[in-house]
């Protein structure tokens, strides 16, 4: 049985969308965000304090994006991956990677330095600088590859690229960033939303038992 540790909404979010598209069998574990800080028994499961943590077996995975592929690859390929050979299976990758590293870094600082830093440690400059950065990346990157009319960004069809890249968008729309989406991410974010998996990653976090800490 595949294990989850999950905060709402957060990274770990990539990795509950993959599994409900999938229809894999799991156990979720919601902890109070941040883990580290707010149940340290946590860090025993995953020293980093980070979330997600997957756990498959002998396997132990904390990197949101990393797990949104072997997911789609562990027993095979699915719908969600694109082969070695297909001609897609480079921008495949790209965007899988691209929605972590370069579209959520910059939002954890503005996160950070926006909200979770005490009042007299914030940094407002560095947070607007940040969302600055990350703006012109969604408009130079996820906004010019959609505006040729593609509903998706590779292969011509869903894949965990879209679940890291619209995770991205997730997060945006907490921080008060969504607003300044370009019109066609707008509409790719809409499409993201309407899907039954992510629905159902949206209610099995609703539904699982409170978060404590």
């Amino acid at each position: 049985m595949l294990t989850l540790y999950h905060c709402a909404d957060a990274r770990s979010f990539r990795c509950l969308w993959t599994l409900e598209e999938l229809r894999l069998p799991y156990e979720l574990k919601l902890l109070p965000f941040p883990p580290r800080w707010r149940q340290p028994d946590y860090l025993a499961q995953n020293p980093l304090g980070t979330i997600p943590l997957l756990v498959d077996g002998e396997v132990r995975m904390t990197e949101s994006a990393a797990i949104t592929q072997y997911l789609a690859t562990r027993d095979g390929p699915t719908a969600l991956s694109v082969a070695p050979g297909d001609p897609d299976y480079g921008a495949w990758l790209n965007w899988l990677h691209h929605g972590e590293a370069t579209l959520t870094f910059p939002q954890t600082l503005v996160l950070r330095y926006r909200r979770l830093e005490p009042v007299e440690r914030r940094l407002p400059q560095a947070a607007d600088d940040y969302a600055r950065w990350y703006q012109k990346r969604l408009e130079e990157g996820v906004a010019r590859a959609l505006a040729d009319g593609r509903d998706w960004l590779c292969a011509d069809r869903f894949t965990v690229a879209d679940i890291s890249v619209g995770y991205a968008l997730l997060l945006a729309s907490s921080l008060g960033l969504g607003g300044e989406f370009p019109p066609v991410v707008a509409d790719y974010w809409a499409r993201c939303q309407s899907r039954d998996g992510f629905r159902r990653a949206k209610q099995a976090q609703a539904d699982a038992p409170p978060a404590t800490g």
